[in-house]
């Protein structure tokens, strides 16, 4: 599909790029823990450290790099056939089955180290890298975004999403850590009071019309995907 331009929501990122030098992306993953169990849909969200060098002292979700270990992980539930299906799409040269399960490893991974979430069942090994074995089967495939050129730091990052409740998660059992403080749950129609990279912003009015469309986020979705090129920031669907 074209891309479609959306023109001056990159002016501010693209401004910073140009002090930048080129580096290259890493994959990302960042994951949207949501709670429904009021009157209106929150979702957790961290402030990152001031000594951060990317995005410091900015309202985040949790997520990271993808390490090599990710692919090593053992897990209790795979994703869903559509979930997965979608991941593997890669601007037309499909990536491998074990990379994009390593993406939603990653996520898990990385709610558990910043915010002391296990996504899965708990268990008593002590050789394991993670003391649950994560369970992707309730994992949405919300969103990817490439950081624009020129910053210092650049992450092809795909965004999931979960509900607390069919992930059999406490939502008032998150800790804070060196990489997220603050931890809040945030409506997601109101989160004027953060400041939020703007991709993140983006994101989160992509969440907010999902589940407007349909509240249970079906697996079988079409997935935005937001990257600059000649200096504009576009949009196509994966």
């Amino acid at each position: 599909m074209t891309p479609e331009p959306l023109g001056g929501r990159a002016s501010a990122v693209q401004a910073e790029a140009d002090n930048h030098p080129t580096v290259r992306t890493r994959d990302a993953a960042s994951i949207m823990l949501l709670d429904r169990s009021g009157r209106h849909v929150r979702v957790l969200m961290g402030k990152r450290h001031s000594a951060h060098v990317f995005m410091p002292d900015l309202y985040v979700f949790p997520g990271g790099r993808r390490d090599p270990g990710d692919h090593r992980l053992k897990f209790a539930g795979d994703l869903h056939p559509a979930v997965l299906r979608s991941l593997r799409e890669n601007e037309g040269r499909a990536i491998t089955e074990a990379r994009a399960r390593a993406l939603a490893l990653a996520a898990a991974r990385e709610l558990y180290e910043e915010a002391g979430v296990s996504l899965g069942r708990a268990h008593k090994r002590q050789e394991a890298a993670l003391p649950f074995l994560p369970d992707l089967s309730n994992l949405r495939y919300m969103a990817r975004a490439i950081t624009p050129p020129g910053l210092p730091r650049r992450f092809d990052t795909r965004f999931f999403a979960v509900f607390a409740d069919e992930a059999e998660i406490d939502p008032s059992l998150v800790l804070e850590s060196q990489e997220l403080q603050d931890l809040q749950w945030i409506d997601v129609n109101d989160f004027s009071s953060l400041r939020v990279p703007e991709i993140t912003a983006i994101i989160l009015s992509d969440l907010r019309t999902g589940l407007e469309s349909e509240p249970s986020l079906p697996p079988e979705r079409t997935v935005p995907f937001y990257f600059t090129r000649h200096g504009r920031f576009h949009r196509t669907l994966l």
